[in-house]
């Protein structure tokens, strides 16, 4: 089944907590996800930022809004078991515990008064859900970026093959690739060999070599022959690493051919380029930082 939204959460969790014994955060999360029948790949979904799982995310939600309502309590650090209004819930078997049914507590109902409700939301996965403070934000990130990267794709592809071609030696020393920003560029389109259009060092010290061909395409998909082309021309050279980057996308032959390449070529897409420029800070600006934060509860530790 897909991953339970944070309110579709709250009454199994009760449930399982129910047994009055106090059980730690990753405790409840593992048996949780047992209980939705989540697959190994749903249990490690990432959240947009990368930092977390999803299904810990929200179960961590769900705790949090019912320890807010006094459902549940935490009477040490990282441990939860039910309360006397828990068990109140439970004796009531409701079908469903979700923000309106937690509306009714008046500890609950001053908490929504004093935070506030966000001004917009995005789309619930299920219908009837609520999206937790904390993935509003993340669907925002996540939706800004998307439109950032397909506009600098659009922006790229405008350029000329000269200016892309330094375009990419930016990005390469960003992620710390090469020497001098002069050194790769003289090495770019000097290669003087068919299928490699330039040069860089593997670090700053030039340990090692990598070749590069670098494609401005616009709507072509780029094919294993030229892939081939590009290996050959490593082969050549007796080189072991190459970047084949281009504006438009790689066919799967192209893909599974280099996986079985004595070779390592790595194949970077449009997409994948755009993602690195905003990563690096190449050809972007940054333009607004927010930090989230939250309590750091070995500060509060007088143990």
């Amino acid at each position: 089944m897909a991953i339970p939204d944070y309110q579709t959460i709250m009454l199994p969790l009760i449930q399982f907590v129910a047994d009055g014994k106090e059980h730690s955060l990753r405790e409840i999360i593992n048996s949780l996800a047992d209980v939705f029948k989540l697959t190994d790949e749903e249990r490690k979904e990432l959240l947009p930022s990368g930092k977390q799982p999803v299904f810990d995310n929200r179960v961590g939600w769900a705790t949090t809004y019912l320890k807010k309502a006094v459902v549940v309590e935490s009477p040490k650090r990282a441990l939860y078991r039910i309360t006397d209004r828990g068990r109140w819930v439970i004796e009531k078997k409701p079908d469903r515990v979700d923000i309106k049914f937690l509306e009714q507590f008046k500890e609950f109902k001053e908490f929504r008064e004093r935070k506030g409700k966000p001004s917009t939301t995005v789309a619930p996965r299920e219908p009837g859900s609520e999206v937790n403070p904390e993935e509003l934000f993340e669907s925002a990130y996540k939706d800004l970026r998307e439109t950032l990267a397909a506009d600098l794709l659009d922006t790229i592809k405008a350029c000329s093959p000269e200016f892309f071609e330094r375009l990419v030696i930016d990005v390469l020393i960003a992620m710390n690739y090469g020497g001098s920003r002069k050194e790769a560029g003289e090495a770019m389109g000097k290669s003087g060999d068919e299928g490699i259009d330039g040069i860089i060092k593997e670090d700053k010290l030039g340990l090692d070599t990598i070749y590069i061909q670098a494609k401005r395409w616009d709507k072509t998909t780029v094919g294993r022959p030229e892939i081939q082309k590009f290996a050959g021309a490593l082969l050549g050279q007796a080189a072991r690493k190459g970047i084949f980057i281009t504006t438009s996308r790689f066919s799967r032959e192209a893909v599974d051919y280099v996986k079985g390449l004595d070779a390592k070529i790595i194949l970077i897409d449009g997409e994948r380029l755009a993602e690195l420029m905003i990563e690096y800070n190449v050809g972007v600006d940054p333009v607004t930082t927010y930090a989230i934060k939250k309590i750091d509860l070995d500060y509060f530790s007088e143990g």
